[in-house]
């Protein structure tokens, strides 16, 4: 079952059971599914990576969003951003822990051959994609400037 799928039988769900929260953060990521896949074209399919960006493009903006409500005062709204955020990451894989981030990164690091700071690029690169789902990007790129010593 792709994660598209996922998401329509969930929102059938979140409808029957009138869970409001859950109801509104599924939509959103419906909506974002078909505005996806009619900018490739008409009978375009999105690939799971795709899917993974969509989702993660989603809690993202509604973290960001949250942390905006936080700093205005703004709880009533604040906790909608974060409710429906944590109902969209049920639909990412699972974060890896920080140990096995660094042990991932340090292979990546000697696989490109990365000597200083200056070699940031190409460990960004790689470690992107293989890390794509499992680790936020602000995380990786920490952890690169750490282990390059920066």
């Amino acid at each position: 079952m792709s994660l598209a799928e996922k998401i329509a039988s969930d929102l059938i769900i979140a409808m029957k059971a009138k869970d409001k929260v859950s109801l509104e953060a599924i939509r959103a990521a419906k909506t974002a599914f078909v505005l996806a896949r009619s900018e490739k074209g008409a009978d375009a399919v999105l690939s799971a990576g795709d899917e993974l960006k969509i989702i993660q493009k989603l809690v993202k903006q509604r973290r960001e969003s949250a942390a905006i409500y936080k700093e205005q005062n703004r709880p009533d709204l604040y906790e909608k951003e974060i409710t429906e955020a944590e109902v969209l990451e049920k639909y990412l894989p699972a974060k890896m822990g920080d140990d096995e981030l660094v042990q991932i990164i340090k292979g990546i690091i000697e696989k490109v051959g990365a000597k200083s700071v200056a070699d940031l690029g190409k460990v960004m690169g790689v470690a992107s994609k293989e890390l794509a789902g499992k680790a936020d990007g602000k995380e990786i790129s920490a952890k690169v400037k750490e282990l390059l010593g920066a």
